[in-house]
Order: C-alpha cells, then sequence, then structure tokens
C-alpha cells in the first residue's frame, strides 16, 4: 500500500458531521488548526456545523472541495457503506473512528481500500495528528501532542495519549501520533506505518504501543528484522496483567491460550532489537538513555 499521510493538508470532509460526534469533533478539529472544508450527512443538505456546510454526498463535497480525506463518525453498520462511498467519490485517506463495526465490514474494507489506493486508519481509531502542521483528523486531546521528530504508532487510544503525553514532557515531540485501531481486522497496519516512515528525514525513532492479543506486534518484529529498519525502535505492550480469554477493552484485546500474549510480543520485539518499556514513563527515559549513546 502506497501510504499518502502527507496528503492530510489537503481539504478534509467529515461524514456525518451533524451527529453528536461529528459536530463536536469537527470544532475542536477546527479549532486545533485542520481544514474542515465540507461536512456529509445524506438528509442534511445546505446546513452548517461550526460554519463549514453539509451536503448530502461525498461526491457533491468532494466536487466543491478537492478534499481527498476523509473522517469519518456514522454507526458501526453503516460505516462501511459511508467508506465505499468515499473511496468511489475520489478520497484517499480513510478515518474510520467508529468502533463495533462487523468484521466482515472490516475484511471487506480492507479489500475495498486496495482496490482503490486508498488509506483506511481504524476502524475504532481515536485517528491521526500531526503537530507540526496543525492537522488533526480524530479525537485525541491536542494538549498530549508537540511537535517532533518521534513517530508514535498505537493499538490503544488512551495509552497513545499517556505515552504522547509523557514524551512531550520530556521534551520529544512527535512528527505524526496514529492510532492503528482495537480491532482484530485494521484498515492499515503497523508495518505498513513503519514502512512510510523508514526513510523520512524528520524522524528519528519510532514508538510502538501495542497490548495483548493478535499476533500484529510479532509480525512488527520479524519485519523489522527482515528490513533491517533504520531507525531506533521503542515499544510498550499494554495487558501484561489481563486474564486469559477475558477481552479487554478492545475486540482485539484477548488472549486465547498461549496466543496474543503479552510476554511473547516483549520476547518478539526484544529479539528485533527494540528496546521495551516496562510502563508508559518509561518509553522518555529509553529514547534519552539512546541519545546519550
Amino acid at each position: 500500500m502506497t501510504m499518502i499521510l502527507p496528503e492530510m493538508a489537503a481539504p478534509v470532509i467529515v461524514q456525518g458531521i451533524t451527529g453528536r460526534y461529528g459536530s463536536l469533533h469537527t470544532a475542536l478539529m477546527l479549532q486545533y488548526g485542520t481544514n474542515i472544508a465540507a461536512g456529509v450527512t445524506p438528509g442534511k443538505a445546505g446546513e452548517r456545523v461550526e460554519g463549514v456546510k453539509v451536503y448530502d454526498r461525498v461526491a457533491d463535497a468532494v466536487q466543491k472541495t478537492g478534499a481527498k480525506s476523509s473522517i469519518i463518525f456514522v454507526p458501526a453498520p453503516y460505516l462501511y457503506s459511508a467508506a465505499e462511498e468515499a473511496m468511489r467519490a475520489g478520497i484517499k485517506l480513510v478515518v474510520a473512528i467508529t468502533e463495533h463495526v462487523p468484521i466482515r465490514d472490516e475484511l471487506k474494507l480492507v479489500e475495498l481500500s486496495k482496490s482503490f489506493g486508498a488509506t483506511v486508519i481504524g476502524p475504532n481509531t481515536p485517528g491521526i495528528i500531526i503537530p507540526s502542521r496543525r492537522v488533526k483528523l480524530g479525537i485525541m486531546p491536542a494538549t498530549s501532542f508537540r511537535p517532533g521528530r518521534v513517530a508514535l504508532f498505537s493499538r490503544s487510544g488512551t495509552l497513545m495519549y499517556e505515552i504522547a503525553n509523557q514524551l512531550s514532557t520530556n521534551g520529544f515531540g512527535q512528527a505524526v501520533a496514529l492510532g492503528v485501531g482495537g480491532d482484530p481486522i485494521n484498515g492499515s497496519t503497523m508495518m505498513e506505518h513503519f514502512d512510510w516512515v523508514r526513510t523520512r528525514e524528520d524522524i528519528d525513532s519510532v514508538v510502538a504501543v501495542g497490548e495483548i492479543g493478535g499476533d500484529a506486534e510479532e509480525r512488527l518484529a520479524q519485519y523489522i528484522t527482515e528490513t533491517k529498519f533504520p531507525k531506533p525502535v521503542f515499544a510498550y505492550i499494554a495487558g501484561r496483567a489481563a486474564p486469559k480469554e477475558k477481552r479487554m477493552g478492545h475486540a482485539g484485546a484477548i488472549i486465547y491460550g498461549n496466543y496474543g500474549t503479552a510476554e511473547s510480543k516483549i520476547a518478539s520485539f526484544r529479539a528485533a532489537g527494540v528496546k521495551v518499556a516496562m510502563t508508559p514513563s518509561e518509553i522518555p527515559e529509553l529514547l534519552a538513555a539512546s541519545l546519550r549513546r
């Protein structure tokens, strides 16, 4: 997949803009500096939310604004159709905030994005933020983030905020922070995001925040080793004390037998040369120690 995240400074549309969460976060994204050019809610054409004009169809909004990015706040049963409408209208970056999306729809969404050459962040994601460009497509609290040279990728939204705050407080700003999503099926993977930043000169190091369940972290560790990833990587794994076969917050955060354990993920990362923190506050300490070498 060719990541198109640098195009985020282009105009953005909000699907589901007239809903409770869509309108709230439109106001917050505008306040941060994001160029929200239009909104889409069927049957609401002509209305305005925070001064942003609403259209019935994504195609109409794209034609009027030239937007290539969309952030979606619609109920789970309608997420797939909303994303499909966006891609058919020419949207190349879809940020799917919605949680509880059916797995079947998530699988279809991955295939759809490939056929249209689009990038999907989520579903069940807090979104993406680029502090230096004042671009926020998401629901994260902007106060936790500062411009810098660290790329932060996380399966957990709240841990992304916490670790960003720890980094910012200790002088490590972020070039980009992105929530991969907490579901078993993600529209784009940690490996694809790592691939996007591997040669970027504005990024010195990468922080990966994982959690129990699935094998995304093990596959990422294998990628780091096999591709000789050129930047230092630091990691934190949530859920070390979680009981087996009990879902912990996210649909993907569940251990079956020995599959998806924190121990497996930590061991895989360490074997790949990744420095693993045992607490969020240890992340900036590991970065500082790496710089002193």
